[in-house]
């Protein structure tokens, strides 16, 4: 199998919503997430780059689609995060008819990745996200992330739970413990994304 070199992923463009994102073709694998779950970081671990997706201090700061490449025809999606309370009504609105439009349409989209806090993981928005995707036959992959705020074994049970509730779905998503700061899950998120992409090669 083919393996990307993801240290040489480079932003490509912001879009406001689907209709001003490049052409709808290669193969796209999307990061989202609550606001606040880590995208950015998970991003930045992935590619080893400090600055590739900037992290902020206010959680819901994105609005757009971010889009970066990893080589020509392959490409990476960082979606607006979801859930944060002072958001105002009508850009909640926006982000949630961007998200649901996204998953819908875009053809080039194989691949979902989920990031939930495992503080705080399957609030009924991820659980929104999971049924859509599902539903468009979209596959998922979740990454309890900020695994270092926890202990191993508190890790193993946030784990096993997650993994019991969606139980059901267990042949369509994966799960897997994740932290940008110690560098945990970064080598099985490149491996998922390595299947997802040769899987769906050009």
């Amino acid at each position: 199998m083919f393996v990307w070199n993801y240290n040489l992923t480079h932003f490509i463009t912001s879009a406001p919503n689907i209709h001003y994102l490049p052409e709808d073709t290669g193969v796209e694998i999307a990061f989202i997430g609550r606001s606040n779950s880590g995208k950015s970081s998970a991003l930045n671990a992935l590619t080893n780059q400090k600055n590739l997706a900037r992290t902020s201090k206010t959680p819901g700061s994105t609005k757009f689609i971010n889009l970066f490449q990893i080589s020509v025809g392959y490409r990476l999606a960082d979606l607006p995060g979801y859930g944060y309370s002072a958001t105002t009504h009508s850009i909640k609105i926006q982000c949630k008819d961007l998200l649901v439009s996204y998953l819908k349409y875009r053809l080039s989209l194989r691949g979902l990745l989920i990031l939930m806090d495992i503080r705080h993981p399957l609030q009924a928005l991820d659980r929104q996200i999971i049924l859509l995707a599902l539903k468009n036959k979209i596959e998922i992959f979740i990454l309890l992330t900020k695994a270092d705020k926890l202990s191993h074994s508190s890790n193993l049970i946030q784990l096993n739970t997650v993994r019991k509730a969606t139980n059901l779905f267990a042949d369509k998503i994966k799960i897997e413990l994740f932290s940008a700061k110690k560098k945990l899950g970064v080598d099985t998120l490149q491996q998922q994304l390595n299947t997802w992409y040769h899987n769906s090669s050009l």
